[in-house]
């Protein structure tokens, strides 16, 4: 379908719901934290992960059974569920903000990692393993400079005016 070998009606339902998610995170990520549009975009941010995750557990074309992308997309759920639980009960944790924070930033770094090693794998010449790992180290590792740099000091700004 759409001139991608492999990819079914379903396979196109978890590309959208992907970008979708990309775009999201976007948003979220370079609009003020705490207003009621970053709480909007944030929540259609979680609802398309679930989504996006959900969809996942039903592929199996690369190996015709339950495998690492499986693995990842469980840890991507438990990720989002690490940043998003902390909203619900905020009054039950202290530093809730920085634990929503660095927890949903993760979530996106993940979701960024699997984009780029989609994008990766279709590069021609660059075997699937390589392009993979690849790709996914480069996202972690600046997904981890910028969270382990900015998100600290973005919640400790927030909980002066919280």
């Amino acid at each position: 379908m759409l001139g991608v070998p492999g990819l079914d009606a379903f396979g196109v339902v978890h590309a959208g719901v992907g970008i979708l998610a990309l775009l999201l995170g976007v948003f979220v990520v370079v609009l003020g934290k705490g207003t009621n549009l970053h709480r909007r975009i944030g929540l259609c941010y979680v609802i398309a992960m679930v989504l996006l995750n959900a969809t996942a557990m039903w592929i199996y074309d690369l190996t015709g059974r339950f495998g690492p992308f499986h693995v990842a997309a469980l840890v991507s759920l438990v990720t989002l569920l690490a940043g998003y639980v902390p909203v619900l009960f905020r009054r039950h944790f202290t530093e809730w903000v920085a634990l929503h924070g660095i927890f949903m930033s993760w979530s996106y770094v993940g979701l960024v990692a699997a984009f780029l090693a989609e994008l990766a794998v279709r590069v021609p010449g660059l075997g699937f393993s390589p392009a993979v790992i690849g790709a996914t180290v480069i996202a972690v590792t600046g997904g981890a400079v910028l969270i382990h740099t900015r998100v600290p000091t973005l919640a400790r700004q927030l909980a002066w005016t919280k």
